[in-house]
């Protein structure tokens, strides 16, 4: 589906410049140092088309390598497609690669500031949420630690805390429920359908077919870098287990008493 709503997608193509190294002696690591290095092209996106609608939370799944990254890194602008378009049509949020924009030598109160006023809020704004955001994240007590003695998770989550409470009217999120425990996952939840109540469209990656089919309207499976199939998220979830699988997924129906 393309050229409706809130954020279309059309015949969308990147590729990227790989080097071919094939070396199999120690002679050919040394002559390969005086000659040119062979290249070649590895397409990660071929011609993907859909539409996004106001208010609406789209799925998307694959494989790892089947270009989803790319995809969400094309959305929020950081790349650029070799050919096709992409209109957005309103104010944009994204959390993809965490770490990127953190200073690791602040503490969390200054990378909230940092980070914050990169996603369009304002200073004061970021001051008054700074304790709900700590709080949300559970980091009340490392508040004033730098960044840089906070473990992989502890980032993660004061990243997609400020994403959550920095969201305009589209939200890009990659592996949301995929990051904390039980009680940051579930804050999450609440507040992603608080913004859902709100109006807010979302786009959302994951590798979780459970969160796919309870917290998206519609999705998208890609794979080789096309759009293998799009449509019902639990639908499209079955044809990724299938696909990861190689066996049909069987869907329990509730009996009607």
């Amino acid at each position: 589906m393309s050229g409706v709503g809130l954020l279309d997608v059309t015949r969308v193509s990147k590729s990227f410049l790989i080097p071919s190294v094939h070396r199999a002696t120690l002679r050919e690591h040394a002559l390969d140092l005086f000659r040119p290095r062979s290249v070649e092209r590895l397409k990660v996106l071929d011609e993907i088309s859909f539409g996004v609608r106001r208010g609406e939370t789209l799925g998307i799944m694959g494989r790892n390598g089947s270009g989803k990254s790319t995809l969400l890194k094309i959305l929020s602008g950081i790349y650029q497609p070799d050919s096709g378009s992409v209109r957005v049509h309103a104010h944009l949020t994204a959390v993809l690669e965490l770490g990127v924009g953190w200073n690791p030598e602040l503490d969390a109160i200054d990378n909230i500031l940092l980070i914050g006023t990169v996603m369009g809020r304002s200073i004061a704004d970021l001051r008054r949420a700074t304790d709900d955001i700590l709080a949300f994240a559970g980091l009340e007590r490392f508040a004033r630690l730098k960044l840089k003695h906070y473990s992989s998770g502890m980032a993660s989550r004061l990243a997609y805390t400020i994403a959550f409470m920095a969201v305009k009217e589209i939200l890009i999120l990659d592996e949301i429920f995929a990051v904390g425990d039980a009680g940051f996952i579930g804050r999450c939840e609440t507040r992603y359908r608080e913004l859902k109540a709100a109006g807010h469209t979302v786009v959302m990656v994951s590798h979780s077919p459970t969160i796919i089919a309870e917290f998206c309207d519609r999705a998208i499976l890609i794979d080789d870098g096309r759009i293998a199939a799009e449509g019902n998220a639990a639908t499209i979830s079955d044809r990724y287990l299938s696909l990861l699988t190689g066996e049909p997924v069987v869907r329990e129906l509730a009996l009607a008493r």
